[in-house]
């Protein structure tokens, strides 16, 4: 039975990784490629890959509707994150916010909290070329965030400062390695009409200060809201024997 358990639990990290890896980085470039007008049904794509593996988990059991709600939460707040401060340009906590929901939920849903948070938030501030690159791009934040804490990495609650700091530190880190040249990438294609390594340093040099900002945002907001909002989530998932 423990070995089937084992063997049905690496099917769907393999498929999880499939689909973050593989399939929604080739559907987002194919987006680009196909022109103005396709975002829209690349951003639909990606939120399918995405519920994917997420449903998959809920093969062997039955589904709370608690789950869900939980998920949807942290979208709402994911969204609220990087709304509220749309008055300062560049820094928003939405990273940092999809990272703790991967971290609380697991890695499945935390792609899912990151795809559907940034499509969401783009109604506000616009829909465009860039947003399958953005919904790719957070959800990659909070599936690593929720790989990492599913294999004890990274603490679910009680973090203590040492904890905290470092988590704070990877998180800027992962924005301005990781999530900020995905989305110089989106701006690699759209922007320029022959790359050459050139305008391709140029982009990604002129995007370095956006991306420091938005890691500031991460590392700022993980430290000050990852106890709380890893406690609360820790909580209802004791309270309410939820699965991860």
């Amino acid at each position: 039975m423990r070995a089937a358990l084992e063997k049905e639990a690496r099917w769907k990290t393999a498929l999880s990784w499939l689909v973050v890896v593989v399939l929604t980085p080739i559907t987002v470039w194919a987006g680009t490629a196909f022109g103005s007008g396709s975002y829209y049904v690349t951003s639909i794509l990606v939120i399918i890959y995405a519920m994917v593996p997420f449903f998959v988990s809920f093969e062997s059991r039955r589904p709370q509707a608690r789950e869900l709600v939980i998920i949807a939460v942290m979208c709402a707040l994911a969204v609220v994150a990087r709304v509220a401060f749309i008055w300062v340009p560049h820094f928003k906590p939405i990273a940092a916010i999809v990272m703790i929901a991967g971290v609380a939920l697991g890695s499945r849903p935390g792609f899912l909290v990151g795809a559907i948070s940034l499509l969401v938030s783009d109604f506000v501030f616009g829909q465009g070329p860039w947003t399958p690159w953005q919904m790719l791009a957070y959800g990659i934040a909070g599936f690593v965030a929720g790989f990492l804490a599913e294999r004890g990495v990274i603490p679910r609650s009680d973090l203590s400062n040492r904890a905290k700091t470092l988590l704070s530190l990877a998180g800027a880190a992962f924005v301005v390695v990781v999530v900020g040249p995905i989305l110089d990438t989106c701006s690699l294609f759209t922007m320029i009409s022959a790359i050459t390594p050139e305008s391709a340093l140029a982009i990604y040099a002129s995007g370095l200060p956006v991306n420091a900002v938005q890691a500031t945002a991460t590392a700022i907001t993980l430290f000050i809201l990852a106890n709380p909002l890893l406690g609360k989530l820790e909580r209802v998932h004791v309270k309410y024997g939820l699965a991860r």
